[in-house]
């Protein structure tokens, strides 16, 4: 025996043990950096405060200058810059940033936030309304903005994205004014986008886990504690003690090393959405079918869609020949609909009463149709922990990816504008397509995996999960490679 323990002493670590080391190395390593975040708060302000500044510029500025004149580069007109920085690079790595770290951007970069919280230290501190903590505020304002932006052409005129970006902006500062104290209502309960990042988040590889455990022995010493510790003041008001997700945590690292107890760990990618103990809510899938899936794809496809050309094209023929003018007219103002007579882009009551029709009844009917397969699935296991509500969050990396490949669209042509060669775009596309839709199978046979049915029933319910992400499959492989 003496022998036989002196070679295991002797001989090399195995794999395994150097693994172990890598991975607790790691997780020492992201811990420590969440910790340097609750340090180092003078730094992250300075960040934020910048942030606002160079937002509100791009906001501001752009939308009193003259057209770009002919021949002009993003590098060289402001308003072609703040048009590709909003669209074009901020809100596309604001999606991956979510997918891939959580919600730093709300804790950590969000002007609206920085702007709400600290105007929120210096108003009224009225206390929260119940109407206004209604769940569905966040879906309802996601769907609004989406299509009045369209409506107007955020994307394409500063004046627009003054109107919605800047709209939006001054709604937060106005929360703020009268709502909370030195918290962030705004973003909790009425930001379009929170519904959005709640969902993407819970993907995220990254997470700020809380250990109850090692929160209640470290307050049970409080007695032999000398200097006492200082609450945190989590600013989306979290119920920091009993968080499990990352959902409405903004990952701004304030709470890292609380009690010792709260820490920022890696984990797998989408890990909380396999989990059957984790929390899901119907406003979450309802966002997720009908809000990123639906109306956001169809915001960004029906400016390529030729049968809408067509269908609008032959309305208004039928319109001429029985001499009904009035859908024809273009005299609607430009914060209601498009009008830009000098740069030859004005809509019609037409087209305005078609592109609200298209997206928001094109985007409810394709959340619906995604919406069968969870509701089929969850029928067929008759298992109470797969509610349609939690099959519905596999699709949540496709929504991320889809989202990303709607606004990259707009950062492809600026760049094609440039008259820069983007041949391995279509190949790009592909892979992203078949990484959120793999994800999305690979999520649903997790979780039919771990179902209470039989062979027959688990294997019939992920039959009917394949559908949603086959669906937005075949809707993207549509837009970019047959219209």
């Amino acid at each position: 025996m003496a022998d036989q323990s002196a070679c295991s002493a002797a001989a090399p670590p195995l794999p395994q043990a150097r693994g172990g080391r890598f991975a607790t190395a790691w997780r020492g390593g992201v811990a420590a950096f969440g910790r340097a975040l609750a340090r180092h708060r003078r730094i992250i302000l300075g960040v934020q405060w910048f942030v606002v500044l160079f937002y509100l510029a791009l906001v501001i500025i752009p939308a009193f200058l003259p057209l770009p004149p002919e021949g002009a580069h993003l590098w060289d007109n402001l308003r072609l810059f703040a048009q590709f920085m909003f669209w074009g690079v901020w809100w596309p790595g604001v999606m991956i940033a979510t997918l891939t770290l959580g919600r730093v951007w709300c804790g950590l970069f969000c002007p609206e936030g920085t702007m709400t919280e600290w105007v929120s230290r210096r108003g009224l501190g009225k206390p929260v309304p119940r109407w206004l903590k209604w769940s569905g505020w966040p879906f309802v304002a996601f769907v609004c903005t989406t299509v009045y932006g369209q409506l107007v052409s955020v994307y394409e005129y500063p004046q627009a994205a003054l109107l919605v970006l800047g709209g939006s902006s001054v709604a937060a500062v106005g929360v703020g004014l009268i709502y909370g104290h030195g918290k962030r209502i705004w973003c909790r309960y009425l930001c379009p986008a929170s519904g959005v990042f709640a969902i993407l988040a819970k993907v995220a590889p990254f997470h700020y886990r809380v250990d109850r455990s090692a929160w209640d022995e470290d307050e049970a010493d409080k007695t032999r504690r000398t200097i006492p510790i200082q609450p945190v003041n989590c600013a989306p008001l979290v119920d920091i003690r009993r968080m499990t997700s990352a959902s409405e945590c903004h990952a701004c690292g304030r709470c890292a090393g609380h009690h010792e107890a709260i820490e920022l760990t890696p984990r797998l990618p989408a890990s909380e959405i396999a989990d059957l103990q984790s929390k899901v809510t119907t406003p979450e899938a309802i966002t997720l079918l009908f809000g990123v899936l639906g109306v956001a794809s169809a915001a960004f496809q029906w400016t390529v869609n030729p049968w809408f050309v067509a269908i609008k094209l032959r309305i208004a023929e039928w319109l001429v020949e029985r001499d009904s003018f009035t859908l024809l007219q273009d005299n609607a103002p430009w914060w209601l609909l498009t009008h830009y007579p000098e740069a030859n882009d004005v809509f019609t009551w037409l087209d305005g009463g078609l592109v609200f029709t298209y997206i928001l009844g094109g985007g409810l009917l394709l959340g619906a149709l995604l919406s069968l397969g969870p509701l089929l699935g969850a029928a067929i296991l008759r298992d109470q922990r797969l509610p349609w509500q939690r099959l519905t969050m596999t699709l949540a990396p496709l929504a991320g990816i889809s989202v990303f490949l709607g606004l990259s669209m707009l950062t492809l042509g600026h760049l094609k504008a440039e008259r820069l060669v983007l041949d391995w775009v279509g190949d790009a596309r592909l892979g992203l397509l078949a990484l959120g839709a793999g994800s999305a199978l690979w999520l649903s046979l997790r979780l039919v995996l771990q179902a209470q049915a039989g062979w027959l029933r688990r294997t019939l319910a992920f039959v009917c999960l394949t559908l949603p992400p086959a669906l937005m499959f075949a809707v993207w492989y549509t837009v970019f490679f047959v219209w």
